[in-house]
């Protein structure tokens, strides 16, 4: 996406990113081991098992994009596929996984606070459903955010660029005054093609380098400089390449 001159002038113009916009599974919450049981769990009623290919592309994904991937690889035509009672089947048993407790990711809770601290605004900007974003909302704190964006509130969700273009305008701001942080493909794929400058976290599955990418091991230590260097494209502060980085 190409910025305008009046939104590269209004970059150009800052020392750092006008807010941030944060995924949620995997990168606040550690909420993908249970997406991985509910996954594995969809699997299993359709009579095939959880491969990890298969469970890695389905990282990130809205609920219909990666419940076709279930029904791709167990060989379920289009008009056996019962979407709308699969769809409900895996939110029930996803809440039921969420309200027995989403712990938190490194760092995380930290990362939140510095923003805050500093004045910047934050979106949520996530793939999962509203329904179930309103439960995580009470272990992430709703107060926290200026907005939410959920994967059923856009057009098209990631790694279409809608959810991160939908968060950065409920701020009034242009999508590369903003930095993102992500920590699947799915989701890194989503706010580039938006315009984000994104700061990548490790996950299960490998984020290639690219544009408007920097790679940091974890939240942990986190620091405003860091958010800079990653919004800047600029590192001093850390790698700015994943492939060193312990998984």
């Amino acid at each position: 996406m190409n910025s305008s001159p009046t939104a590269s002038s209004s970059r150009a113009a800052r020392s750092g990113p006008a807010a941030v916009l944060w995924d949620m599974d995997g990168t606040l919450l550690d909420s993908e081991p249970l997406w991985d049981i509910a996954m594995a769990d969809l699997a299993l009623r359709h009579g095939i098992m959880m491969s990890p290919a298969l469970r890695e592309s389905t990282l990130g994904n809205s609920l219909p994009d990666a419940m076709t991937k279930v029904y791709d690889a167990a060989g379920i035509a289009e008009p056996d596929r019962d979407r709308n009672g699969d769809y409900r089947w895996l939110l029930d048993h996803v809440a039921g996984l969420f309200a027995a407790g989403l712990p938190w990711r490194p760092g995380a809770s930290a990362a939140l606070d510095l923003v805050a601290a500093a004045g910047l605004p934050m979106v949520l900007v996530t793939n999962t459903v509203r329904e179930l974003t309103d439960t995580a909302l009470e272990t992430l704190g709703r107060d926290r955010f200026t907005a939410t964006v959920c994967g059923d509130e856009v057009p098209v969700g990631k790694p279409a660029p809608d959810p991160y273009l939908r968060g950065a305008a409920l701020l009034g701001l242009t999508p590369d005054e903003c930095l993102a942080v992500e920590d699947s493909p799915t989701g890194t794929i989503s706010a580039t093609a938006a315009g984000c400058p994104t700061l990548v976290l490790p996950s299960a599955a490998r984020v290639p380098s690219g544009n408007l990418r920097t790679f940091r091991e974890s939240l942990v230590g986190l620091t405003l400089d860091d958010l800079t260097d990653a919004w800047t494209g600029q590192h001093p502060g850390h790698r700015s390449d994943h492939r060193d980085m312990p998984r």
